[in-house]
C-alpha cells in the first residue's frame, strides 16, 4: 500500500469515527406531566403549517397551549393558523382539540432578526412551565413531545433535537453533504453544548437565567448561540437526531432557496464549530473530494494524480459511495445521489464560495430580509 493509499484509507474510516456518536432522541416516559407551552414561528409558511399544526392535534402528550408567532409574514400564514385555530375552538370538546392561538409581535426592532424577535414574544405570551419551540415546517410523530419533554426532565437545560431530513425533489438530494456535515463538525448526545433550532426544549426559569433570545438577538442562525449562552449559564446542552420522531423537508421552494439557505447558515455558523472537529470533517471531505475526482477523471481522460489505474479508483470510489449511504441512512431520505456524490460534492464546493463572498459583503438576504454575516 502506497503512502497515498494509507492517507486516503486513514480519511475514510475518519468517516466512520465522525459519525460514531449520533444517537436518536432516547425513547423515555415521561415522571410528571408539566404545563407545556409550544411556540411556533412562522414566517411564510402557509404550506408547511397546516402539516405541523394537524400533527400537534394527534400527540399524546397534550400541551397546555400551542402559540403560532405570525413573523409579519407576507403570505396567508396569519390567515391559515388563525382558521385552524377557530376549526379547534369549534372541536374544543373533543378530545383532540388543539389549545391554539396566533400572535403577532410589533414590528421587528434594530438589532433583531425576525425568528428571534417573534420566538421572544411568544415566550412573554405563554404560560407554561415548560417551553417547546418548534419550526413551521417540522413533521413530529404523535409521541414526539411526550419523548422531547421526558429527555428534558432527565437531563434539564436545553435539549434540542435534529429532525430527519425527508426529501422529494431530486434537487433536493443534493443537500446530502450539508447535512451530514452539519452533525458531522459537533457532539451530539447529554451534554453535547450544540443545539438545533427545528427542536428546542427549556423550562422558563432556564429560558429567563440563560438570556433567552434576548441574548441572541441578532443572530441568524439563533440555535448555536443560545447554546452558547445556556452554557455560559452553567446550564446543559444536549442534542439528538430525530430519526423515527421528528423529520422535515427542507427548502420545498426550490434550489434557489436551499442555495441561499445552506449559504446563510455556512456565513454565520462555520467559525462556531470547535477546531479538532472541523480538522477532522476537513480531512473526511479532502478524501471524499479526491474520491469524486479520480474515477470520473480516469473514465473521460482528465489530469489526474495518484494512481493511473482503474481499479484502485474504482474502490476508492465505491468505499465512499457504500460509506455515505450506510452513513445517511438516518440524517435523511438520501439514496441515489450517494451513488453520484461527486455532483452534491460540486454542488456543496458552489455554495460554499458562495458563503465567502457573502461573508466579505458581510450581508444576505433571506425570506425578504437582509441580515448581516459577521
Amino acid at each position: 500500500m502506497t503512502l497515498l493509499e494509507l492517507s486516503l484509507l486513514i480519511r475514510w474510516l475518519l468517516g466512520w469515527l465522525l459519525c460514531l456518536n449520533m444517537p436518536p432522541l432516547p425513547r423515555l416516559a415521561l415522571e410528571s406531566t408539566p404545563l407545556v407551552s409550544v411556540l411556533v414561528p412562522a414566517r411564510n409558511e402557509e404550506h408547511t403549517l397546516p402539516h405541523l399544526l394537524a400533527a400537534l392535534a394527534q400527540q399524546s402528550f397534550r400541551p397546555l397551549e400551542v402559540i403560532v408567532v405570525d413573523d409579519h409574514s407576507t403570505d396567508r400564514t396569519a390567515t391559515v393558523a388563525a382558521g385552524f385555530a377557530a376549526a379547534e375552538a369549534a372541536a374544543a370538546g373533543a378530545v383532540s382539540g388543539l389549545p391554539l392561538r396566533v400572535i403577532q409581535p410589533p414590528p421587528l426592532p434594530e438589532g433583531w432578526c425576525g425568528k428571534t424577535w417573534a420566538l421572544h414574544h411568544g415566550v412573554l405570551a405563554s404560560r407554561g412551565e415548560v417551553l417547546v419551540f418548534l419550526d413551521a415546517d417540522t413533521e413530529p410523530c404523535p409521541v414526539l413531545l411526550a419523548h422531547v419533554v421526558a429527555v428534558h426532565q432527565q437531563l434539564g437545560g436545553l435539549v434540542s433535537v435534529q429532525p430527519f431530513h425527508r426529501t422529494e425533489k431530486p434537487y433536493e438530494q443534493l443537500s446530502v453533504l450539508f447535512n451530514l456535515v452539519g452533525l458531522m463538525a459537533v457532539p451530539l448526545g447529554p451534554r453535547a453544548g450544540v443545539a438545533y433550532g427545528p427542536v428546542l426544549v427549556t423550562s422558563r426559569d432556564d429560558y429567563e437565567r440563560s438570556g433567552g433570545h434576548a441574548a441572541v438577538a441578532d443572530k441568524v442562525v439563533e440555535d448555536w448561540f443560545l447554546a452558547h449562552v445556556y452554557e455560559a449559564a452553567g446550564l446543559p446542552v444536549s442534542a439528538f437526531l430525530g430519526w423515527g420522531q421528528v423529520a422535515y423537508r427542507m427548502y420545498p421552494g426550490g434550489l434557489r432557496d436551499m442555495v441561499v439557505g445552506f449559504d446563510k447558515n455556512f456565513a454565520t455558523a462555520a467559525g462556531e464549530v470547535r477546531w479538532p472537529w472541523m480538522l477532522a470533517v476537513l480531512l473526511w471531505l479532502s478524501g471524499l473530494f479526491w474520491a469524486a475526482w479520480c474515477l470520473p477523471a480516469f473514465l473521460l481522460g482528465w489530469p489526474m494524480l495518484g494512481n493511473p489505474a482503474l481499479l484502485p479508483n474504482l474502490v476508492l470510489y465505491g468505499a465512499f459511495a457504500l460509506q455515505l449511504l450506510w452513513i445517511t441512512r438516518r440524517v435523511g431520505s438520501f439514496g441515489w445521489v450517494n451513488l453520484v456524490f461527486p455532483i452534491p460534492v460540486l454542488f456543496f464546493l458552489g455554495v460554499f464560495l458562495l458563503a465567502i463572498l457573502n461573508l466579505e459583503r458581510g450581508t444576505i438576504t433571506w425570506k425578504d430580509r437582509q441580515f448581516r454575516t459577521r
